[in-house]
């Protein structure tokens, strides 16, 4: 089983905690025993949402490596100050 398809299922388990977690506060309302479910349900949802940020490094512990995409790097659309043309030669370097 993938890591992908295990952290799938925790996440379907968790909407499932949820829902749960819901109907018992519908059914006994605010009280101290149904905001402690609901506490720990979402210290659970929590724990798991770090666990998607930190499953690349689990698989790398693993020896399991991913192809890593290059940084885009951003141009931004304004034109740049005169400063920063200051101290480029004319010709620019090009056709000659």
């Amino acid at each position: 089983m993938s890591t992908t398809t295990e952290l799938a299922e925790l996440h379907e388990l968790i909407g499932g905690l949820r829902r749960c977690v819901s109907s018992l506060a519908a059914k006994y309302g605010d009280s101290p025993a149904t905001r402690r479910i609901a506490n720990d349900a979402e210290r659970m949802i929590n724990d798991i949402e770090r666990l998607d940020i930190d499953v690349e490094e689990l698989e790398f512990s693993r020896g399991i490596k991913h192809q890593h995409t290059k940084e885009k790097i951003v141009i931004p659309d304004h034109d740049y100050s005169s400063d920063f043309w200051r101290d480029v030669n004319d010709d620019g370097g090009v056709g000659g």
